[in-house]
């Protein structure tokens, strides 16, 4: 902080949801936006240059993913503050998010208010959760995919073939046949495509 005017790195890939977003922390006294970037994989190098207090990241960016950009400040800068931001309430998100290390998790929607509120909070060593998406997770329960049933699911998206899973994944077809099958059973769904839509819709791809 410099002068005590808290710096914020904002990165969200909507340009018009950057901008305004950058408008409305702007009017507060003691926010300046000093950096802004639309891409997940540009966030750790533009936090190095900007020097910043307070990384607002969305969820859904091209090149990484807000959650991926969280893990990797909060390893590589372990004292700035994270802020989590999404469109969707998705319980499993919120989880994924405070194991990224994110100090706080809202939806893009809230008020710029409560959003300059969680920054200053975060900053002062709090904890910021959305009580709507904290009461969902809660209600939710744990992710029961194990990271590899994940990582499948993930590749499987697209509508590949086991075959072609399993050359891209480096596993034998029996193996992803193995790991699909227990995800759509743990998921209580029919099918590869539904286990996809389920568990993007929690939050748990």
């Amino acid at each position: 902080m410099t002068g005590g005017t808290i710096k914020v790195l904002l990165a969200e890939d909507q340009s018009m949801v950057r901008e305004a977003l950058a408008a409305l922390l702007g009017l507060e006294d003691d926010i300046e936006v000093v950096a802004q970037v639309a891409r997940g994989d540009e966030v750790l190098a533009a936090a190095r240059a900007h020097d910043v207090d307070v990384a607002l990241l969305d969820i859904e960016m091209p090149g990484a993913t807000g959650l991926e950009a969280a893990a990797q400040l909060h390893r590589h800068l372990p004292r700035l503050k994270l802020v989590v931001l999404t469109t969707f309430g998705r319980p499993g998100y919120l989880r994924s998010a405070m194991e990224a290390g994110a100090d706080a998790f809202l939806v893009k929607d809230a008020p710029a208010a409560q959003l300059a509120e969680a920054v200053r909070k975060v900053l002062a060593g709090e904890r910021v959760i959305d009580p709507t998406l904290a009461a969902a997770a809660l209600a939710e329960g744990a992710n029961p995919l194990t990271e590899r049933e994940r990582e499948v699911l993930r590749a499987a998206a697209d509508g590949s073939t086991n075959a072609e899973l399993a050359a891209a994944l480096h596993l034998s077809p029996g193996t992803v046949r193995n790991y699909l099958s227990t995800a759509i059973q743990k998921l209580a769904v029919r099918n590869r495509a539904e286990a996809v839509r389920t568990a993007r819709e929690k939050g748990w791809l």
